[in-house]
């Protein structure tokens, strides 16, 4: 980690939803998906928050020896964003304690704040992290 990962970097991130990110893609295997009506699903905008929070610290890391990965997400989802609307996430860095980093969070549609809440995210070093999974497998 560099010094420059300090709580006070925000971070904006745009994304235009396509219809591959709405509820009936999210387990096309199950039906019960399938036959939900077509808006941003609720595990795809986590995942926007998530991809937020990465570019905004990555150039605080060793990149790509260094890596983050989610560790907790208490998140709202407030209002539904049918597909061709663009979802703005904002992201600010409140905490870095020791690996673990703490994330406000936030989404709006253009019309609605859809998404507010907080992420944690914990700094890994690639190959180890890749090892312990290594290792993981085998016990299985």
């Amino acid at each position: 980690m560099k010094e420059t990962l300090k709580p006070g970097i925000v971070y904006t991130h745009r994304f235009r939803v396509p219809a591959s990110k709405t509820v009936p893609a999210l387990y096309p295997e199950a039906e019960e998906f399938v036959a939900m009506p077509e808006v941003f699903a609720t595990g795809f905008l986590v995942g926007l928050l998530e991809w937020a929070c990465i570019r905004a610290i990555n150039p605080h890391l060793d990149w790509p020896r260094e890596q983050t990965v989610g560790t907790h997400i208490d998140v709202s989802h407030e209002a539904a964003t049918p597909p061709g609307m663009e979802v703005t996430a904002t992201v600010e860095l409140l905490a870095v304690e020791g690996k673990k980093l703490v994330f406000a969070v936030e989404a709006h549609d253009g019309v609605d704040l859809i998404s507010r809440g907080r992420h944690e995210r914990f700094v890994i070093d690639k190959a180890k992290f890749d090892a312990r999974l290594g290792g993981k497998r085998e016990r299985a």
